[in-house]
């Protein structure tokens, strides 16, 4: 879990309820000792910022481009793209896909919306939109796992809320790998 800003705790105890073991990220050396990475809500730019100041960034590409899983959550889906429509703003550029930032409105806009994701199976999943992203362009080989109000919102190649499908799903797909969650 990359602990320098954002839902950090929260997404740590999901991941325990789900009976993995999350620990916090904030070194490169914390980096090189897990075996997938969250990164979760907060504020992209000054995320972008401390990844810089912390001497993340560089080790964090190298990582996920050398195949470490990694699920970046609203922040950590802007951070992770490649491009950032409407502003000039560094990222990661980790996934190829174009995304636009606080898309659902400002703040009061937020709303948990039910949302149909076909790869968690059963019920709706309660996505929580604060502010949140949504894909504009998604690029050869990513896969759009849902989409709200006709825009990508989850992809492959949604906020914290009581259902932890989205973090068994991530836990799953590391252990299908022979890889255990960190």
């Amino acid at each position: 879990m990359l602990a320098v800003q954002g839902d950090v705790a929260e997404h740590l105890a999901a991941l325990a309820d789900t009976g993995a073991r999350g620990v916090p990220v904030k070194t490169a050396a914390d980096l090189a000792a897990v075996d997938g990475l969250i990164v979760p809500g907060g504020e992209s730019t000054t995320v972008i910022r401390l990844l810089e100041r912390f001497g993340l960034d560089e080790p964090l590409v190298a990582a996920v481009r050398g195949g470490l899983p990694f699920w970046g959550t609203c922040m950590g889906m802007i951070v992770a793209a490649r491009e950032v429509v409407g502003v000039e703003q560094r990222t990661l550029d980790l996934i190829d896909i174009a995304v636009r930032r606080n898309a659902f409105g400002r703040q009061l806009a937020s709303a948990e919306v039910p949302l149909e994701v076909p790869a968690l199976g059963g019920a709706a999943f309660p996505a929580v939109f604060i502010r949140a992203p949504w894909v504009e362009r998604a690029g050869p080989g990513v896969e759009v796992l849902a989409r709200h109000e006709g825009h990508g919102v989850f992809v492959r190649s949604p906020e914290l809320t009581q259902d932890r499908r989205v973090h068994a799903y991530f836990v799953r797909e590391l252990v299908g790998r022979g890889r255990v969650a960190a």
